[in-house]
């Protein structure tokens, strides 16, 4: 069942309620309901206490939206148009911008970092427009690439061992001793 399937949930409660109307257990009830024993005593207390309309849905969960659909659908005519033609100087919509929208349009505020929430339930995702400088010469970039990089690119060594940390030396790696003692020099004092 869907986490907020309120009309599925409801059903499950009034079934619950059928069945404690036959005489079932609440640990009958909650077995064939697969819910906790916990619920199905909640639910019988709300039947004894309230009846059937103790069990019944008590409406949307959570906070009410703070922007009505018609708020959302000015809102979005508004950022369809484009920001210069809201009066801005670049195209690009920002977080502070859609929330000065917001703001102006249904005078509501919202802080910026939560304005994609709104844009989310618009449809809109996040676009980033790709960075390349006007001045760019691809023909130079090639060039460079095919002729400057292999000479300037670091490549292993290579004489001697390799080590595989940054900071230290390759160690020998001759065959090791069999004396006794630590590996590498001095005994312990």
């Amino acid at each position: 069942m869907a986490r907020r399937d309120f009309g599925a949930l409801e059903r499950r409660r009034m079934r619950a309620v059928r069945l404690f109307e036959q005489g079932e257990t609440q640990a009958a009830v909650a077995r064939r309901l697969g819910v906790s024993r916990t619920t199905a005593m909640r639910w019988a207390q709300s039947l004894e206490e309230e009846g059937r309309e103790g069990l019944r849905a008590a409406g949307r969960a959570g906070r009410k939206p703070r922007l009505s659909a018609e708020q959302l659908e000015e809102v979005e005519a508004v950022l369809l148009e484009g920001p210069i033609a809201f009066g801005y100087a670049t195209g690009f919509w920002t977080l502070p911008r859609v929330a000065e929208v917001i703001e102006r349009v249904a005078d509501t505020r919202y802080h910026p970092g939560h304005v994609w929430r709104v844009l989310r339930k618009l449809g809109w995702s996040r676009q980033k427009p790709t960075t390349r400088a006007r001045e760019r010469d691809e023909a130079a970039i090639e060039r460079w690439v095919k002729t400057t990089w292999p000479a300037v690119k670091k490549t292993p060594h290579a004489k001697g061992p390799r080590s595989s940390s940054s900071t230290r030396a390759a160690s020998r790696s001759g065959p090791r001793s069999s004396a006794p003692g630590r590996r590498g020099g001095k005994p312990r004092s």
